[in-house]
């Protein structure tokens, strides 16, 4: 007898079944379920996302073209659009908080380590503009006609998996956001330009935290010593220097 299992199936096998009871029972998010437990909530929403469905009705609707292989995902039937509805508006969200944890500690685990020669951990910091429709979303003010958020990330080479995560208005500058952080001694963080800031490069060195970033034009410093070059190395400069701007 042949058997295959869909892709759908394989991806939600990289969920545990028991850690995500043991979760649901801690918040007790079954408590008023009337037969539409939280894993048939947690499995419809999934679905949700990777069929990039618009509508409650998209969702239920497709989940019905799938009779006879809903057990295979562990849920009976799909769900009317009035039980979802209630779900999503009454489940509690930390359930799927506890679950994410969950799978970010197992990532954790099976990520590989970045390939440098030195032991510090790694990060590197950026944010990215996410534009937005003004008319939709008029929270999300950034200029007079146009609409956007700001996503902030630091990301840790050791696995390529984030460590933290911040949304902002357009507005919100990156500083602001570093200046959030609490990195362990040791690390090292790669910036750019628009990180610049020397309090907090001195709370950073201080604290026994190496940064790379690019100087800003401009920039008023001296040099304190040239060190030879290493060879065959993309290095234009080895240079000490002092800053001599009065905030520096």
């Amino acid at each position: 007898m042949l058997r295959s299992s869909s892709l759908f199936s394989q991806m939600l096998g990289l969920i545990s079944r028991s850690g995500f009871a043991q979760d649901a029972k801690a918040v007790k998010a079954d408590r008023h379920a009337k037969g539409f437990t939280s894993w048939s909530h947690f499995v419809s929403m999934i679905f949700c996302q990777l069929a990039q469905a618009q509508s409650l009705r998209e969702i239920t609707s497709g989940l019905r073209c799938c009779v006879g292989k809903l057990n295979h995902l562990g849920i009976k039937e799909a769900p009317k659009r009035s039980t979802l509805a209630y779900a999503n508006a009454h489940r509690p969200w930390e359930l799927y908080e506890l679950t994410f944890y969950r799978m970010l500690a197992r990532c954790r685990e099976v990520a590989p380590r970045h390939k440098f020669r030195f032991k510090n951990p790694l990060l590197s910091m950026d944010a990215s503009m996410i534009e937005m429709c003004l008319s939709m979303f008029d929270w999300a003010k950034y200029q007079t006609t146009k609409g956007a958020v700001k996503l902030h990330l630091l990301l840790d080479h050791s696995g390529y998996l984030p460590t933290f995560m911040l949304i902002t208005d357009g507005k919100t500058h990156e500083v602001r956001v570093a200046r959030l952080l609490e990195l362990a001694p040791g690390s090292i963080i790669a910036i750019d330009r628009g990180y610049t800031d020397f309090a907090l490069f001195s709370r950073w060195t201080t604290n026994g935290v190496w940064f790379v970033t690019k100087m800003k034009a401009g920039l008023a410093y001296k040099v304190i010593e040239e060190r030879d070059r290493p060879q065959n190395r993309p290095i234009l400069r080895d240079q000490i220097i002092a800053l001599t701007s009065e905030k520096a």
